[in-house]
Order: C-alpha cells, then structure tokens, then sequence
C-alpha cells in the first residue's frame, strides 16, 4: 500500500468492552466536542463499508458518502474489495482474541497500518486532531498499542444483567431490517468478562485505559464527560450540545455500530433498567454469578441486583 496522506497521526480515542454497553452514545457525545471525529467501527469498516455498501451514520450508502469517498481517496486512492478483503484476512490472522497473549504477529505492521491510514485520512478530511475508534474489541485495542499507535483506551463498563438482556432481545438492524445478532445470558457473560479482563491487563502493560460506566454517564453526562475529557487530555472543550440529561447530537459519518448512531437531534439520556423486569431470574442470577468478581470491583453490587 503507497503512502499518500502526511506521516502525522491524530490521536485515537478507542472505546473498548462489551458491545450493548454504551460504546456507541458515548462515541456520539464525544463526536461533538470540538475537533473530534468518530468513525464507528472501524473494525468492521472493510466488511459492511467498503464490501456490503451499507449505510453511513449521515444516511447514505458508504460508496456515495462525500466523507468517506474523501477518506479512501486519500488513504488509498479509492477503497477497492482487494484492499478490504486483503484487511479482512489480515485480521483473521493477527486481530483474535487468543492471540492478545502474542499479539506480535509477522504481519502486525501491515494491518495496522491500514487502521492508521483510515485514522490521518480521517482526521485530515474533517480538520479535526483527534478520532474516535468504537470498534470495541480488546484484541483490536492490544494490535494498535503493540503497534505503537498514539491510542487512549476508554474502557466502557454497563452491569453485565442488562448486557445480557439487550444481547438476548431481537432488535432490526436499520441498515436491512434483518434481526441483529443475540447471544445467550451464558455467552454474554463470558464475553463480558474476557473483554473487561483483558482490557485491565493491557492498562497493567502500561496502556492509557480509563475506565467509565455507562450508569455513570447517563445519570450525570456533563460530569462524567467532563472528567473523561480531562483523562483524555482534551483541555479545550465545551458542552453546548448538553442540557442536563438532553443531548442535540448533529450528524456523524459512523461507518458501523449501534443503530442510534443514526440519531440526529434531541436524544434524551435515560439509563435502560429493562432488565430488571425482562431478564428471566435463573438468568440474571447465572449471569450475576458468573461475572463476579468484576461485577463488584465495577460497582455492581447488591444494590444494583
């Protein structure tokens, strides 16, 4: 691949953890502070960007979304299905989540160097200094950092019963109208604590992760972005979008992830406690058991049961 963008790289804000955790509000607030940008995820940009043309957050087809068209033309003169299936089996080999023990694969550099040209081209193409990577998964965190990308993990916890119950309900994808993916109560809790786990031992190597829970963000979104913006080291930067617990969000060019990435406008913030009712006791129990101790080193305690 022929470099053709400058050799700077903005800084990459990775939210990592569980996805039905947050991940995509939280890219969404973040997107409107001033010189950020949030992608999406960008892990599964090649596959349902450049191979399935669906839908950018602006609404339109990734193939014919000015940014995007932007963004390839100057990372690679155009986005081809030979460059997104050559990252696809790239990612195959190096991006697994058993491999994060000995991430340092042979062919390490030319997969993140792909990343890499997506984050400048990015970040050139809206003015910005900083990008937002949601792409959530720790191996794709460990791959950039082993890489020396200038990454800040965001760890992004939720009580892991109302993972479960959001993993298990069937919700349409509003790119096709086919049902999203659903997990068991079983499987989203060992997810739940491989995730979070390996996001601590890589913040135990010596990687920037700060940790934020998504209860934390709803019940007080100004403070909570605040303090993180500050772990971030964004100095500069302003709230105007937040009113107490109403955000107006604008339009993003989010290339995949959560389908409230596609909200424009008001967005009231309310924290989601349906699982309270809608999870089955035996499950909130297994679940509850099975991701202890975590849960309570999070805050999870009886008083969230």
């Amino acid at each position: 691949m022929r470099e053709t963008i400058p050799l700077s790289d903005p800084r990459v804000i990775f939210l990592g953890g569980l996805g039905r955790s947050g991940t995509t509000l939280l890219e969404r607030l973040l997107g409107e502070l001033p010189g950020v940008v949030p992608l999406g995820e960008v892990v599964h940009l090649w596959e349902r960007g450049v191979l399935a043309d669906e839908s950018c957050g602006c609404g339109r087809a990734f193939s014919v979304c000015p940014f995007w068209v932007r963004v390839g033309d100057k990372a690679f003169n155009g986005w081809t299905s030979m460059l997104a299936e050559r990252v696809v089996a790239l990612r195959r080999r190096v991006d697994r989540t058993r491999r994060m023990a000995r991430i340092a694969h042979a062919d390490l550099p030319e997969y993140v160097r792909a990343y890499r040209r997506v984050y400048r081209a990015a970040a050139e193409a809206a003015g910005a200094r900083v990008v937002v990577d949601s792409s959530k998964h720790a191996s794709l965190a460990y791959c950039l950092v082993e890489a020396g990308v200038d990454a800040h993990v965001v760890q992004v916890v939720r009580e892991p019963r109302a993972v479960a119950h959001s993993w298990s309900k069937s919700v349409a994808r509003p790119e096709d109208g086919r049902p999203m993916t659903r997990w068991a109560p079983l499987r989203t809790a060992v997810h739940w604590n491989a995730q979070n786990l390996a996001l601590e031992v890589l913040a135990r190597r010596g990687a920037p992760v700060t940790r934020i829970r998504y209860e934390d963000l709803l019940a007080a979104p100004e403070a909570t972005l605040t303090g993180l913006a500050g772990a971030l080291g964004l100095a500069e930067f302003r709230l105007p979008f937040l009113d107490g617990t109403t955000a107006y969000l604008t339009t993003s060019h989010t290339s995949s992830g959560n389908p409230m990435r596609f909200k424009v406008g008001r967005v009231e913030l309310a924290r989601d406690d349906a699982w309270r009712q809608g999870l089955p006791l035996h499950h909130r129990g297994l679940v509850a058991a099975l991701t202890w101790p975590l849960r309570a080193r999070y805050g999870y305690g009886r008083a969230t049961a």
